[in-house]
């Protein structure tokens, strides 16, 4: 009789069915697949701040060359006022066959403290910026090509005021993006 007894606990006490094992298994597979998708999401987050954070270095760049140039003709003008003459506020950055002519789309080299103009006249005909692998520097002539475009055109407000706009476009897979910066400038006799 214990021996009867043993054998029907051996069958009650038989182990997971396929169901239960299928169900198990669907439910690891989820979980992991969320933990997966939510890492891609983060990495991608990710790459998409640090080129948000290179366009706008590239957006400062381009503002601040446009103001030391002002500033270096402010403190020109300031030395020539001494001698009886003067310095145009605009020189080299929007005169007469300056590349950055109001209403042109031209690009900056910095680092070859250069303007060309992007011809014809619209942002997608401006080059695409390269980066030197040794310096890290961002320019036209040096580097590899980047997927950063970016470019400046400059609007007269007044004989005082002109407004700086800097676009800088790129792709992120494949999507395009494109930030705008505006921003007046002012003479400072």
């Amino acid at each position: 009789m214990i021996l009867k007894f043993k054998i029907k606990n051996l069958k009650f006490n038989s182990g997971f069915t396929i169901v239960e094992t299928l169900v198990a298994i669907s439910i690891l597979t989820l979980s992991i697949l969320g933990a997966f998708t939510a890492v891609q999401g983060s990495l991608q987050k990710s790459y998409y701040a640090k080129d948000q954070a290179t366009a706008f270095y590239l957006i400062q760049e381009a503002v601040e060359y446009i103001r030391n140039i002002r500033d270096n003709n402010g403190m020109a003008n300031i030395a020539a006022i001494t001698t009886g003459g003067s310095v145009n506020w605009l020189k080299g950055i929007a005169t007469a066959g300056d590349a950055c002519i109001f209403g042109n789309w031209c690009y900056i080299d910095s680092p070859l403290d250069s303007k060309t103009a992007c011809s014809p006249n619209t942002f997608a005909n401006c080059p695409f910026i390269k980066q030197d692998s040794t310096t890290g520097l961002f320019g036209y002539t040096n580097g590899t090509a980047t997927k950063f475009k970016r470019a400046v055109q400059l609007t007269p407000i007044n004989a005082n005021e002109i407004v700086i706009t800097v676009q800088v476009d790129w792709t992120s897979g494949v999507f395009s993006k494109s930030i705008q910066v505006k921003q007046s400038l002012f003479n400072v006799r």
